[in-house]
């Protein structure tokens, strides 16, 4: 089974990077079964019920997030009408949503996806090594292709994070930092693992806002409103291969499409 799973979409420019190249690198790669992170797709802060169905029609199986998701006033509503669209499973409950979703439909196996969020450098909210050994004992326990999406700011959480599932899930993929990381291997005992899947969005920016009013922030140190950038979108994300009786990765390939391929 070949798994796409596409880094932050950012923006319009993400969006418009998205539709460029998601089909095409789905025939290259034979793709089987396609993820990504939308918490920043709807102008750089969250994602709206319209934005949703975009990305279905598009072929997407399911969508992750992160902090940025509760960004718009109607986070909740659209999370509790989309089951797969994901949130951190580690948010203190209740909270509207889910971390977990096990598709079947069309597949050979059953896939679930598990979304959880860092805490070193984040919101302190529960623990994520907990919520997933909860969820693999429970939500996931059936799915022997498990992939996670770790939205995390701390490499040493994440690498962590990676050996803590290392056998035990299909792969640990990072997220949040929008920075691609050149870390991609498949751990001993058959994890694929990345500390961060990276971007999809413009890189003429400051990991996805605009440079100017994120350089006042850093050189004045005072508050300056971001917003999206647009120029130079990019495609980030990778290919896991998994074998499908055993859960095990086989290989994990890193994706960064240009607008010129």
């Amino acid at each position: 089974m070949n798994i796409l799973f596409i880094g932050d979409i950012s923006g319009r420019a993400g969006r418009e990077a998205f539709q460029r190249h998601f089909l095409p690198a789905v025939e290259r790669h034979r793709i089987d079964f396609s993820i990504a992170n939308v918490e920043n797709a709807a102008g750089g802060f969250g994602v709206t019920a319209p934005l949703l169905e975009e990305f279905f029609d598009a072929g997407l199986d399911v969508l992750t997030s992160g902090n940025h998701v509760w960004d718009r006033n109607d986070a909740g509503a659209v999370l509790e009408n989309e089951p797969r669209l994901l949130r951190p499973e580690n948010y203190p409950s209740p909270a509207p949503g889910r971390g977990v979703c096990v598709c079947g439909e069309r597949l050979p196996v059953p896939v679930a996806v598990i979304n959880l969020q860092g805490r070193v450098f984040m919101e302190s909210i529960d623990c994520p090594f907990a919520a997933a050994d909860r969820l693999l004992a429970d939500e996931a326990r059936e799915a022997p292709v498990v992939l996670v999406d770790f939205h995390a700011e701390a490499t040493s959480e994440k690498v962590a994070m990676g050996w803590h599932l290392d056998g035990r899930v299909s792969a640990v993929l990072g997220t949040h930092t929008h920075i691609q990381t050149a870390d991609e291997r498949v751990l001993p005992q058959g994890t694929a693992y990345i500390t961060d899947v990276g971007m999809t969005g413009p890189y003429d920016s400051v990991i996805g806002m605009r440079r100017d009013a994120a350089m006042e922030r850093f050189l004045t140190g005072r508050p300056k409103r971001l917003s999206a950038a647009r120029g130079d979108a990019r495609f980030a994300g990778v290919v896991i291969t998994v074998e499908e009786a055993t859960g095990r990765a086989t290989a994990i390939e890193r994706l960064m499409l240009t607008a010129s391929g």
